[in-house]
């Protein structure tokens, strides 16, 4: 079951600044070269789990809390379902035809206003701040870093939108497609299995540069996994 992220106004967003297109995540390798961060390398850094909240998040509604928000060195991370977030600006992928749920805002703006473009960019969606964890107090806002990980797959984005207070795990139409994950926003998603890391005091500007998002989370994901 999917439930809706929050609007701009419910999640009290901020407006970030101007960009480059998107690439997918097959496409990272490129950019990234031959010294990528694995997913096996972040895997095993994230094994364990000291809790940062202070509750356990649901994966849908209905679902049992099982889930904590983790911390270490510098990150937080999650283990948790893929729903799929189709919000934002309308795309031949995301709109009212293809999403009986759609919005057509995010919490967060691009550099020209515009809301954010969930077929085209890779993002996240965190749990609006509550009394479960508060993503604001570890320096996470929206722009911020994400390593998304699924089998042998790495996906890096940004945090672009805000979800209901206690249920966690759910990302873009482009962060889905980017790592093989169907990303249909009514039939797709996966039940479990993917992992989510978010870089602590980091920042992509303008939200929009995929790029940028790309050559800070490997930066960052290298400093991540060094023992």
């Amino acid at each position: 079951m999917r439930v809706r992220s929050l609007t701009l106004a419910a999640a009290g967003a901020v407006l970030l600044a101007p960009a480059t297109l998107p690439a997918l995540a097959h496409q990272q390798r490129s950019i990234e070269g031959e010294g990528a961060v694995t997913a096996a390398e972040l895997l095993a850094k994230v094994r364990g789990c000291v809790r940062v909240s202070t509750g356990l998040y649901r994966s849908d509604a209905g679902a049992p809390a099982d889930i904590p928000v983790c911390g270490i060195d510098g990150a937080v991370f999650w283990k948790a379902d893929m729903d799929i977030d189709c919000d934002g600006r309308p795309s031949a992928r995301c709109n009212r035809a293809t999403d009986p749920w759609f919005q057509p805002t995010t919490s967060y703006h691009q550099s020209d206003g515009r809301y954010l473009n969930a077929a085209a960019l890779p993002f996240i969606v965190l749990p609006a701040p509550s009394s479960l964890w508060d993503y604001r107090k570890h320096d996470i806002k929206g722009g911020s870093v994400a390593a998304v990980v699924h089998g042998d797959r790495v996906q890096y984005a940004v945090v672009g939108d805000n979800g209901p207070r206690n249920i966690i795990g759910e990302a873009s139409y482009a962060t889905a497609e980017g790592l093989g994950i169907r990303p249909d926003p009514t039939t797709g998603g996966v039940p479990s299995g993917v992992t989510y890391i978010v870089f602590e005091g980091t920042k992509v500007s303008p939200i929009e540069d995929h790029k940028a998002a790309v050559e800070q989370g490997e930066a960052l994901a290298h400093e991540f996994v060094q023992p």
